[in-house]
């Protein structure tokens, strides 16, 4: 019990002191301030690139030396290093991008002459890079080069209204590394725009990728496992295949073993191969992109892929629309749905072997909701030979094809269950047929259906 006069606010007096609430809540704010204050300071101090290291915007000889010093102090003191803008480009290589470096350029120039990667960070932690351009002068001279920037075993790193331009191999190369790159430019890399081997978490959002050799971005690792990248609102253009090959190269997003990924909300435009392409990936996700002109299949999912969920997809112009196939390489396991599928065309530049197909399923597969237009083949197609298994072919609309539908009817190694149903076929030459292999063999499957006993037909409208 207190005693009379004893409460909360009450003066105490001990070692000779006067010690009050307010006293002591005001020392305690004075203390708390004190170190905010020193931080305030030094966080309005950052070091000049020019001014405190004698970096030369009119010097066009090699600065690397002055650059790397800026980059160790800024890092080592835990400081904003500040780079100028407006001029040719300061002349480096072999830099290194040291632990903990915040860096802001104003779209400042960073030139190489091409034999030698420009920068590398390894092993860092929290790098942050605003406003730099890596550009390589020469990069034919350069062909061992991975990348312009490198990254190894690193994570917190972010790149941020940069450029990357030219680049002998990649623009970024990433292995074993966790990093955002954003509303960034990429321009004639020789390789990719953007490599990621082995990732640990990538964000890459909102990013302009033109004129790539062979693939705008690679999300790939040695052996299948978890991946997580997040490829999202990123506008990609113009990605050749001229190291060859039937699917590797030549691809707006590639995904290789790599394991829950996630593509969304991107365009992707005149790619020689795949607008978005999963080889044995597991849960990917491909959704609400717009894909516009590619090559061969525009959204792919093939090999020993699982779980892909391909939804909500805008694909205009393409040799085969969406493919998702492989079962005898253990490919199987996927939803289609409310894809808008367009514009076919009747063969393939770069791959002869490539059908005019809209929406192309083999195993374990739910096409629905789709709508499918001009096709000079067949709109949607379930499985080719006895490659079929599982297949629900339902609520489509289909318009303006060879073949509305068409259902693989060969009875070799006992084909799996086919349901088509609810699906309205529109001014085709063909409405809903069985076949084998490429060839018609029962031109109206519903009245057709009992001679083929995992096939099942009902529910549709044909209309001519």
């Amino acid at each position: 019990m207190l005693a009379s006069g004893a409460g909360f606010g009450d003066n105490r007096r001990m070692s000779g002191h006067i010690f009050t609430r307010r006293r002591l809540l005001g020392g305690l704010a004075a203390g708390l301030a004190m170190p905010a204050l020193v931080t305030a300071a030094r966080a309005a101090q950052p070091l000049d690139a020019v001014g405190d290291f004698g970096l030369d915007p009119n010097d066009q000889s090699d600065q690397s030396s002055k650059l790397q010093a800026a980059f160790d102090a800024a890092a080592g003191d835990g400081r904003l290093l500040l780079l100028p803008g407006g001029h040719a480009g300061f002349a480096v290589s072999k830099l290194t991008i040291p632990d903990g470096l915040h860096v802001i350029g104003l779209q400042t120039i960073l030139t190489t002459p091409g034999d030698a990667r420009l920068a590398l960070i390894s092993g860092a932690f929290a790098v942050s890079i605003e406003g730099l351009v890596f550009q390589a002068n020469a990069p034919e001279t350069a062909a061992g080069v991975n990348g312009l920037v490198e990254i190894e075993n690193s994570s917190g790193i972010s790149f941020r209204r940069c450029g990357f331009f030219n680049a002998a191999g990649n623009g970024i190369a990433a292995t074993n590394a966790a990093l955002t790159v954003e509303d960034c430019d990429f321009e004639g890399a020789s390789a990719a725009a953007i490599h990621s081997q082995n990732g640990q978490g990538f964000v890459i959002r909102g990013n302009r990728i033109t004129g790539a050799d062979n693939a705008g971005i690679r999300i790939w690792r040695d052996s299948p496992g978890p991946d997580g990248t997040l490829v999202s609102g990123n506008q990609i253009r113009k990605i050749d295949w001229k190291d060859g090959g039937n699917g590797q190269n030549g691809n707006g997003v590639s995904i290789y073993n790599a394991d829950e990924v996630i593509v969304a909300d991107n365009r992707i435009s005149d790619c020689a191969f795949s607008a978005v392409r999963i080889n044995s990936g597991k849960n990917c996700q491909i959704r609400g992109n717009i894909c516009l002109g590619s090559g061969e299949t525009a959204i792919y999912s093939e090999f020993a892929f699982s779980g892909s969920v391909i939804a909500d997809n805008t694909v205009d112009g393409a040799a085969t629309g969406i493919a998702v196939t492989n079962m005898d390489q253990g490919g199987h396991l996927a939803t289609v749905s409310g894809n808008i599928v367009r514009n076919i065309a009747p063969h393939s530049a770069t791959n002869p072997d490539a059908q005019p197909v809209g929406i192309y399923a083999e195993a374990d597969v739910v096409v629905s909701g789709n709508s499918v237009d001009t096709v000079p083949g067949a709109g949607i197609v379930a499985g080719f030979g006895p490659y079929v298994r599982n297949v629900v072919v339902a609520d489509n609309l289909v318009t303006n094809a060879m073949i509305g539908i068409g259902v693989s009817v060969v009875q070799q190694q006992s084909p799996g269950p086919v349901r088509v149903s609810g699906n309205l076929v529109s001014s085709a030459q063909q409405g809903i047929v069985g076949m084998e292999w490429s060839k018609v063999v029962s031109p109206d499957l519903a009245k057709d259906a009992k001679r083929y006993p995992n096939v099942t037909v009902d529910g549709n409208t044909v209309s001519r």
